[in-house]
């Protein structure tokens, strides 16, 4: 079953907001701008794995880029709005219960809020094409093969 049409127009302006959003960052993860070594540096340290930054920051630059391909394509958004939502989850969890802070700029915690705005727009998608779901857990049904019991 998909979801009406309106709403799969609906979905395109959390779509766009998300992939803006993870884009627009690429520009200073992927080249190792001095912000994004900086906190992906606390990150690692505070991980465990000291001077894990530099993969650790192309990891998510890669994810961050996928889900913004997955949810730009419509027959996509779904899952993509799911991803989306696991790794800007990911990253508010780092800004709340690490050493990062929300507000590791001190610029009145701009990354936090935009973080959260990726959050609820990742959301949105999900609740927006939420009667896309059982198709998707079918399609994901198809991929596992049956178990056998011996």
């Amino acid at each position: 079953m998909t979801s009406p049409r309106w709403l799969r127009h609906l979905s395109w302006i959390p779509g766009i907001w998300i992939a803006w959003e993870y884009i627009y960052y690429l520009q200073f993860k992927l080249p190792g701008a001095e912000g994004s070594v900086y906190l992906f540096t606390i990150l690692s340290d505070w991980l465990g794995t000291p001077g894990g930054e530099k993969p650790f920051r192309l990891f998510v630059a890669a994810m961050e880029m996928a889900a913004s391909i997955l949810v730009l394509i419509p027959a996509t958004r779904l899952p993509g709005g799911l991803f989306s939502l696991g790794i800007i989850s990911g990253a508010i969890f780092f800004h709340v219960a690490s050493p990062l802070g929300i507000d590791p700029y001190n610029d009145g915690a701009t990354l936090f809020k935009e973080a959260c705005v990726t959050w609820v727009a990742s959301a949105a998608i999900l609740l927006l094409l939420r009667e896309e779901i059982p198709m998707w857990i079918e399609r994901l049904r198809g991929l596992v093969p049956a178990r056998r019991h011996a």
